[in-house]
């Protein structure tokens, strides 16, 4: 699985060196900006990380799922399913990657975000009121319509339940690529049917989810509940996935 693993790195390491480039350019103009007091700069500076951030994740996302597309279209790819590998081993191996690309962008951007604010709000010299900025900013989100408290348990439950969701998306849209390259395989709409079926699986399990967590009154339970939900629906598609790999693309 390992071995899987830094294979799927390695295919999009480009990708990534691109972005943390990029990055690196935002974030030197966005201190131009703050420590040479040029506005125009500070501001294309926090707009330019914020794109960056939420872009990034979409991105990893959608590289890995043409990815899993173009394995399984071109010959060259197609090789990977001629070596001792399972089906659950290759799919599987291509989700952790991009889970733990996704955690780890993730963590970055908001490590980088802290870190910047910290430096706008003591540039200015009210560092001291950093704590009730952020509360005041959070105090408008809410969780299935329960105010979002910023504590640790919290935070932590919500990066839970967020990145389920995420893998949720990804297994999904792989699900939805495999069914593309083998029952679909050669007929018409192909790509139409298989996004409409991404679509509605989606939607389902985001139903099912806000149907079952809208019931619970506690926030936490509520987050852990539908993380959970989503990890349960991801490895039931991920096991589906793995048995149409097994049936009509491995030799």
């Amino acid at each position: 699985m390992l071995k899987l693993m830094k294979y799927e790195f390695r295919k999009t390491w480009y990708t990534k060196a691109i972005m943390l480039v990029v990055t690196a350019i935002a974030q030197a103009l966005y201190m131009i900006g703050l420590y040479g007091e040029r506005d125009g700069a500070l501001l294309a500076g926090m707009i330019f990380l914020f794109f960056l951030a939420v872009g990034s994740i979409l991105i990893m996302g959608l590289e890995s799922v043409v990815t899993l597309h173009r394995d399984m279209n071109t010959k060259q790819s197609h090789m990977l399913f001629m070596t001792p590998n399972t089906s659950y081993g290759i799919l599987g191996a291509k989700v952790l990657e991009c889970g733990i690309s996704i955690l780890l962008a993730g963590a970055f951007y908001f490590a980088l975000g802290v870190l910047d604010f910290t430096l706008l709000f003591a540039k200015m010299g009210e560092l001291n009121t950093l704590w009730e900025y952020v509360q005041s900013f959070l105090a408008d989100f809410t969780i299935n319509g329960r105010p979002l408290v910023f504590d640790v348990q919290t935070m932590s439950l919500l990066t839970f339940s967020q990145l389920s969701g995420w893998i949720l998306l990804i297994v999904t849209a792989y699900l939805a690529v495999v069914i593309s390259s083998s029952l679909l395989n050669g007929k018409k709409l192909n790509g139409a049917v298989s996004f409409f079926i991404f679509l509605a699986l989606e939607g389902a399990a985001a139903w099912l989810t806000r149907a079952v967590t809208s019931r619970i009154a506690s926030t936490a339970v509520a987050m852990t509940t539908g993380g959970l939900i989503y990890l349960v629906i991801a490895g039931v598609m991920y096991y589906v996935s793995a048995l149409l790999m097994d049936k009509y693309l491995s030799v």
